[in-house]
């Protein structure tokens, strides 16, 4: 007997490992991950199998998205509210941005202003006085929130919001603020706070989805205040962790029909968290001293297509002088390293900032494996020296700037989802190049003959960490 049910176990864990190999097939997002999914499945399904379970799924299933859903609750809104934005739409013939706003799904305003927030004190007083500004409402989303000094901060203003009657709701990833301890959330719900963690796994329908995150940083203030931008909420933002030393950060503060497309993300998202579909404005307000052009870009592991890569392919390729990129964890897939090889080759000022201290020991250790290839190319790595550098900026030209979520690696474009503002603007491009001419003179180049001069155990264990991009 207990042979026999021996037997029948081994024989369903490898016709399971036959069905999740034929899954892994139809669905991988890369071949090099189907083969190596299969391989795996098919030879050893005692491990692989909850390792596809959890790791292996290609897509966010069940997220109710207001765009794709044509008879949901969320769709009938959001067809309403677009028409308030159509007075709004900048027109434009420029190709590049057409494609920038397919991705989107979004349409690109005009009557907007985008203020660059640099650092951690210049963030967060911006958002703690927009929250104590709030008439009607505020949403707060962020991926890691910490209970220590700048965490009561958020919480006492959010509290004091809401005990004037302020309708306050705040998403935050149970991953990311899986430290975060439940007496943080009941004294925010005790004053009347709506909070909800963004719950990746909700359900047992999806209760696989573990390795997906939501790595948005999105505030909005009664629909005409937005932010966005690459900081959580802990004091090592502040450069106040001895560990990380001093912080490099960009966020950026939008007001103008933009933040609409900020509001209607948080708004998808708190529908899946929730269920519940809450009641916002939906009337733009034009900005009275700036005329930025900008388009906001969600991405996430439950759009049809990999907008993040496409969104950071299409801005290279765009290029014609100059492309500036700062990103703290710098492992692109094939397709992006490519289009920053090619744009260096066509003669483009390719520069890519990337942090010296390292935050993240498997992605410090996968560059190595195809910066000598970058290097060649032509493209230029600086490695930012003061402090770590966690800002997702993108220079194009003289003509536009992206600020946002995205990190350039696998994790943004497949498994997190984000959110970027796309500004096609010459005064905010000069904006940021000034911003990043500050940093790129605080950073040391990187040579090919410092990366050639590894040990072969360096580059051996260089190109497993690499190896490993798909699930980092």
């Amino acid at each position: 007997m207990t042979s026999w049910l021996i037997g029948t176990s081994l024989l369903l864990i490898h016709l399971l490992g036959i069905v999740s190999a034929i899954m892994a097939l139809m669905s991988s997002r890369t071949s090099q991950g189907a083969v190596a999914w299969i391989i795996s499945l098919l030879t050893f399904p005692y491990v692989a199998l909850p390792a596809y379970w959890f790791f292996g799924r290609p897509r966010f299933y069940g997220y109710v998205s207001a765009r794709g859903q044509r008879d949901s609750v969320l769709r009938r809104v959001w067809l309403r509210y677009r028409v308030n934005v159509q007075p709004h739409v900048a027109p434009s013939s420029n190709a590049d941005i057409k494609a920038v706003e397919q991705l989107a799904m979004m349409p690109l305003t005009q009557g907007n202003q985008a203020t660059l927030l640099i650092d951690g004190l210049a963030t967060f007083e911006s958002l703690f006085d927009g929250i104590d500004r709030a008439e009607e409402y505020v949403l707060m989303q962020f991926f890691i929130v910490r209970s220590d000094s700048l965490g009561q901060r958020l919480k006492e203003h959010l509290k004091k919001a809401a005990q004037r009657g302020v309708r306050v709701y705040f998403l935050y990833d149970e991953v990311g603020s899986r430290k975060l301890g439940d007496r943080y959330f009941n004294e925010l719900i005790s004053d009347g706070v709506a909070v909800t963690p963004f719950r990746s796994s909700r359900g047992f329908k999806h209760r696989f989805q573990l390795n997906f995150r939501n790595h948005r940083k999105v505030s909005v203030v009664d629909g005409k205040e937005g932010w966005v931008g690459g900081f959580n909420v802990g004091v090592e933002y502040l450069g106040e962790d001895p560990r990380h030393g001093a912080w490099r950060d960009t966020h950026l503060k939008l007001e103008g029909p933009s933040v609409l497309g900020l509001q209607e993300a948080f708004w998808e998202d708190w529908h899946w968290a929730t269920n519940e579909v809450i009641s916002l404005h939906w009337t733009p307000h034009t900005s009275a001293s700036a005329d930025h052009h900008v388009v906001i870009v969600p991405s996430g592991p439950a759009d049809r297509q990999d907008t993040a890569g496409l969104l950071v392919q299409q801005v290279i390729h765009s290029a014609k002088h100059r492309l500036w990129v700062t990103s703290p964890y710098f492992v692109p897939d094939q397709g992006v390293q490519d289009a920053l090889r090619l744009a260096a080759m066509r003669g483009v000022d390719v520069r890519v900032m990337i942090p010296e201290r390292p935050d993240h020991l498997l992605v410090f250790l996968s560059a190595f494996s195809f910066l000598p290839d970058m290097l060649r190319a032509g493209v230029k790595i600086y490695r930012y020296l003061p402090g770590f550098l966690h800002q997702k900026v993108i220079l194009i030209d003289d003509q536009a700037a992206t600020v946002g979520t995205v990190n350039l690696d696998n994790r943004s474009f497949r498994l997190n989802f984000e959110i970027t503002a796309f500004m096609p603007s010459q005064e905010v491009a000069a904006n940021v190049e000034a911003m990043l001419e500050n940093d790129f003179a605080q950073c040391r180049r990187v040579t090919i003959d410092e990366i050639n001069q590894r040990s072969m155990w360096m580059k051996v264990v260089s190109r497993a960490a690499y190896l490993m991009a798909p699930v980092q």
